[in-house]
This record gives structure tokens, C-alpha cells and sequence, in this order.
């Protein structure tokens, strides 16, 4: 298997077009080859020098936490600016005018975990869309899903109107089994921007990839991707886990599973275990515990909770078992339990399990102390009509490729 890096040394009339053309870079620290390798190494073998380099969330080097704006630096063995996306306000979440000026082509390599939630996909857009009114051309080296890419891994309900923010910005399932390049170019072609080499988006799309294989499965190590990343378990209980950040619960930000932890001093982590098994649902062990986190959510405070082991991964639901797993701690802790209504990604107005889920109907359904197995399926279930819009930007994709995939 190739990701889109890979393939681009052997692909001369792309290579020969950037050396000639004023090149920037979106990138992070995932940004590798099968080697290893990161993209400015392989771009600086291919003589290819970007003028400037742009980062996404947690910055170019990944060293931010969550929702920690970073400022801009220099790179030290390039000499070439690096501005950051992600600041203290929603108006730097995509490139200037002033830098798009200086450039006639935008680079696009970052790595997604296949959630709607995880915000570098929604940085590209920003980014694509940004470029195209400033006549810069967005050409995304591609990636696979590492949580899968067959339509059966779909999970999740469309935001409702009023719901869309930095962790949604488009209607999208919560797990969606496509990659970047591919939801990037459904947008811009929704938007009516042109595909294609010529066009405003073109993808270089992955070579040999089983859309229902994870990443346990490629010829390379699992590289973390952000801070709180560091693993395919961590990868693949995501799309339930960060719905978590949506309460007063720990995700486990502070210890060496995060998301996979979930607990807080008020909880009681085997009636919770226990009362987790008993909804039926497949594929996970919740294992009760105690945990300590070093920072963030009840930091030097010792947690009751679970830890949840995926035993069985194609028939796991992430989104559904973490919503079911709210609803229960809700219900054992109502006097301790809230949901977050603190700022959380630029919103400071709508709570932040309403903003992950979509809607405020999951979290209205737990206040009303509705069956946690019920609120679980209104939440996880994917739309009638996704089927035909992910055939769309399968589409999409095919007519933005630079080469046969």
C-alpha cells in the first residue's frame, strides 16, 4: 500500500510542477512515509522548498494539548515561516490572504482518525476554500482511514441545523469511513470549486488500500497523530470517546490511555462496568478501575470508572457504547454529573455534547433519565440518505485524483 506521500516521487510531472511553482505546506509530525520519513525530508530530496509552512490543532511540531492556541514560529532547518491554524479565535483557523499571496500551490498532508470531531480535516477545508479565492491551487496527498473506510464502519446522526462548529463544520456521520482528501473534495465540489490538476482540489489518493482493513493491517506503524493519539486503540474508540470532553467526566487526558479511561471521583466504576454489559452492546469488555490523572479533568485526584477493551472491532460501536456510557453515569452521580457548557472549540453558547452529537437531543434524553440502550441507538444511527452523499464524494474524489487509484 502507498498513502499519497509515497507516491509522489514516482509521480515526475507532479514534482517537476511543484519545483516550479511557490509551494506551502500544511502538515504535522504524522506527515510520514513508509519509511518514517517526514515530508519536509522528502520534499527537500525532491527539491521541493516550501516558502511557507502552515499547522493544524496542536501545531507543526505537536506539542499543544487540546484547544491550546499556538503561535507562529520559524523552522529551524528550513528558515521558512510557520503559521499556525489554530489560535485563540475562530478567524485563524485558515490561511491569510497575506500568506496565500506567496504562494501558488498549497501542500496538504495530515493524518485523521476517522471522526468528524478531529478538527485537521476541517482545518484542510478551511485551508482549500481559503486558496481557492485567492486563486491558490490545494493539492492533499492522501491517507487511509485507520479506523476503516467500508461503508458498514459509518456511525452516527447528521448535525442538525445550528449544531455545525470547528468539530463540524460540514454534515458528516460521526465515524464516516472516508478519508481527508475525500471529504475535502466532496465540499469543494458541493461548493462548485473545480476538480482536478487544472482545477481548485486535486488529491493524489491511495494505492492498495482494503477500506475495511485498520490500521493493524498496514505495512507501517500507527504514528500518533496528536498528543492524546498515540495508539489504533486509542484511534478506534475515539468516536464515542471524545464525546466525553462533553462532561465533567475524565476522558483520561493525564494518563497513558486516554479515552480508553473514562471515570471521575464520584463515579462507582463497577456498577458502571456492570450496568454497561447489561445494555448488550458488541464488541467491548468495560473493565472496572481506578485512575489518576496527572492533568486536565480531576488532575492528582484518583477516578472511579472503566476501561474500555475492544475485544471484537468490526462489530464495536464506538459512538453508541460511549453515549450509552454517559447516560449511566448521569444516572449514578445526578448530583455530581454535568455537561460541560464552558467555551469549547470557538462556541460558547450551545453545550458541548450538543455540538459532538449534532443536536441537544442526546443530552435532553439523559436529563429526562430516558434508557441509556435507547439514547445509544438515536445517537449512533446514520441517516437514510447518507449512503447516495458518500457515493457522492466517492465521486468527488475520483474526479480530483492527479493519478488512477
Amino acid at each position: 500500500m502507498r498513502f499519497g506521500l509515497d507516491r509522489l516521487p514516482s509521480l515526475p510531472a507532479l514534482v517537476s510542477s511543484l519545483r516550479s511553482r511557490r509551494v506551502g505546506l500544511l502538515a504535522h509530525p504524522a506527515s510520514v512515509d513508509g519509511r518514517l520519513r517526514h515530508i519536509s525530508t522528502v520534499l527537500e530530496e525532491l527539491a521541493v522548498r516550501p516558502r511557507v509552512i502552515f499547522g493544524p490543532e496542536h501545531g507543526y511540531g505537536g506539542e499543544a494539548q487540546d484547544m491550546i492556541g499556538v503561535p507562529d514560529a520559524r523552522d529551524e532547518a528550513t528558515g521558512a515561516p510557520i503559521v499556525s491554524l489554530y489560535g485563540e479565535t475562530e478567524d485563524a483557523l485558515a490561511p491569510t490572504e497575506r500568506w496565500l499571496r506567496e504562494i501558488d500551490v498549497l501542500l496538504v498532508d495530515l493524518a485523521d482518525v476517522g471522526s468528524r470531531y478531529y478538527t485537521y480535516v476541517w482545518t484542510a477545508l478551511l485551508a482549500a476554500r481559503a486558496a481557492a479565492k485567492a486563486n491558490v491551487h490545494t493539492l492533499i496527498l492522501d491517507r487511509p482511514n485507520p479506523i476503516g473506510g467500508d461503508a458498514s464502519q459509518t456511525e452516527g446522526a447528521l448535525q442538525k441545523a445550528g449544531f455545525f462548529s470547528f468539530v463540524g463544520l460540514e454534515p458528516l456521520p460521526i465515524r464516516h469511513a472516508l478519508t481527508l482528501g475525500e471529504i475535502v473534495a466532496h465540499f469543494a465540489n458541493q461548493d462548485g470549486l473545480p476538480l482536478g490538476q487544472d482545477g481548485a482540489v486535486s488529491v493524489v489518493p491511495v494505492e492498495g488500500w482494503e477500506r475495511r482493513a485498520l490500521a493493524s493491517a498496514w505495512d507501517r506503524p500507527f504514528v500518533m497523530p496528536s498528543p492524546n493519539m498515540p495508539t489504533l486503540d486509542t484511534a478506534l474508540v475515539y468516536p464515542g470517546g471524545c464525546l466525553i470532553e462533553g462532561t465533567n467526566l475524565s476522558e483520561g487526558r493525564g494518563t497513558t490511555r486516554p479515552f480508553e479511561l473514562v471515570g471521575a471521583p464520584f463515579l462507582d466504576g463497577k456498577r458502571l462496568a456492570r450496568e454497561l454489559a447489561a445494555t448488550g452492546l458488541p464488541g467491548f469488555v468495560a473493565r472496572p478501575l481506578t485512575f489518576l490523572p496527572t492533568f486536565q479533568k480531576h488532575a492528582g485526584t484518583i477516578c472511579g470508572g472503566v476501561q474500555i477493551h475492544v475485544t471484537d472491532a468490526a462489530a464495536f460501536r464506538p459512538v453508541a457504547t460511549y453515549t450509552a456510557l454517559i447516560a449511566l453515569a448521569h444516572a449514578q452521580a445526578q448530583g455530581e454529573f454535568r455537561f460541560r457548557t464552558e467555551r469549547y472549540e470557538f462556541i460558547d453558547h450551545i453545550p458541548a455534547l450538543d455540538l459532538l452529537t449534532g443536536s441537544s437531543e442526546a443530552r435532553l434524553a439523559i436529563e429526562r433519565g430516558e434508557p441509556a440502550r435507547d439514547i445509544a441507538e438515536s445517537v449512533s444511527r446514520v441517516d437514510a440518505d447518507w449512503g447516495s452523499v458518500r457515493e457522492a464524494a466517492l465521486r468527488a474524489r475520483g474526479l480530483a485524483s492527479v493519478v488512477e487509484d
